[in-house]
């Protein structure tokens, strides 16, 4: 597969379901890979027709998959898959982000007060807690069931998927939690609930909602990010400085070759956010 190149536009970055999988028969992917493009996986809206079912489990075939399991939760707007895969009974666990053209998904992104999260401890933001446990019985359903004979089991999912997986590891306990494009989920006494987990905070450059809500109030990151550069590198752990001069060169090279493009998104700072800007630099 050729490197994948930065994708500007608004349809890369509001659906995401409609590129077609990176997932190639035959490719040995690590959890990490696995997790990055099933995550983006989690936008096909395979609960709406076969055709869309088709999609998504002939994309996760190819990484070995089985047929998936769907949760929904229609007042919630609450969508997550899960799937195993047979050769070593891996089980993964996505969940979808947020739609911009889903009501429900921005009324749970805007109750961002903060409450108890008594299914581990310490306090989180409300519209993320409401969303997870609306589907969270189906997934232990799933997992005491088709998923019972598993060896580990992997969480993942972008934005709004990324807070629910990450509520949901604070229960599940996976051997892996992988977020990308995540916004802060609870406070620290909730990052400790999760902090012994492998995995990652992936962060895209100037990805605008991994800054809320605002670490002025209760909120903070469940773990130092894995920062993906302006060009495409992923580094862990930068200090602030190398981070805050990358993100200035990006916004002003976006301004100069993308933001007045057609169809592109106008500023960098949500262009970043799209699935497929994350998986440019793992793929």
């Amino acid at each position: 597969m050729p490197p994948l190149a930065y994708d500007p536009t608004r349809v890369a970055l509001l659906s995401p379901g409609r590129r077609e999988t990176l997932f190639e028969s035959g490719t040995v992917y690590s959890p990490l890979q696995l997790a990055i493009e099933a995550a983006r996986l989690a936008y096909i809206h395979a609960e709406k027709s076969a055709t869309e079912r088709a999609r998504l489990a002939d994309a996760l075939a190819r990484a070995g998959f089985g047929e998936p399991r769907l949760f929904l939760d229609p007042p919630t707007g609450t969508e997550a898959y899960g799937a195993v895969r047979p050769d070593d009974r891996l089980a993964l666990l996505g969940f979808r982000g947020t739609e911009p053209d889903r009501l429900s998904d921005l009324a749970t992104d805007l109750k961002a007060h903060p409450v108890t999260w008594s299914e581990s401890a310490g306090r989180v933001h409300a519209g993320f807690a409401h969303a997870a446990r609306a589907v969270l019985p189906q997934v232990r359903d799933w997992l005491a069931g088709d998923a019972a004979g598993r060896d580990a089991l992997l969480l993942t999912g972008h934005s709004l998927g990324a807070a629910l997986a990450t509520l949901a590891a604070s229960v599940l306990k996976p051997a892996f939690l992988f977020t990308i494009g995540s916004p802060r989920v609870g406070d620290a006494t909730f990052a400790a609930t999760v902090a012994a987990i492998d995995g990652a905070r992936i962060v895209d450059c100037c990805d605008a909602i991994t800054r809320v809500p605002p670490s002025l109030t209760v909120y903070t990151h469940i773990r130092a990010e894995t920062y993906i550069t302006r060009d495409g590198v992923a580094l862990h752990g930068p200090d602030p400085e190398t981070i805050a001069a990358d993100r200035r060169r990006a916004r002003a090279e976006y301004l100069r070759t993308h933001a007045l493009q057609p169809g592109a998104v106008l500023v960098r700072d949500l262009a970043d956010h799209a699935p497929i800007n994350y998986a440019r630099a793992f793929f």
